[in-house]
């Protein structure tokens, strides 16, 4: 499915929209696959997708782009707009 479009995914896999992982893993990994070297395609084609955002949101990020922003293309702007991270966690 690495060649289908947004619609036929959400179509063959789901988008989350009925809150279970068969319905919510297999698209988040298709647009993390598909997107795989630009975060803010990535995240864009869960929102456009619709169902649980969110949670399609996060299983993108966590699947294919963790790491330093630097290795993962989160946007700088992104990362100021954030709220602070805990200190703890570096």
């Amino acid at each position: 499915m690495l060649g289908a479009t947004l619609a036929e995914a959400v179509h063959e896999l789901g988008n989350g929209s009925r809150v279970t992982a068969q319905d919510t893993v297999p698209f988040a990994l298709w647009a993390a696959a598909t997107h795989f070297d630009d975060y803010p395609a990535a995240i864009a084609a869960c929102i456009e997708a619709d169902g649980d955002i969110d949670t399609t949101s996060a299983i993108v990020g966590g699947a294919a782009h963790t790491g330093t922003a630097s290795r993962t293309g989160v946007p700088e702007a992104w990362l100021t707009a954030r709220e602070p991270l805990p200190h703890w966690l570096s």
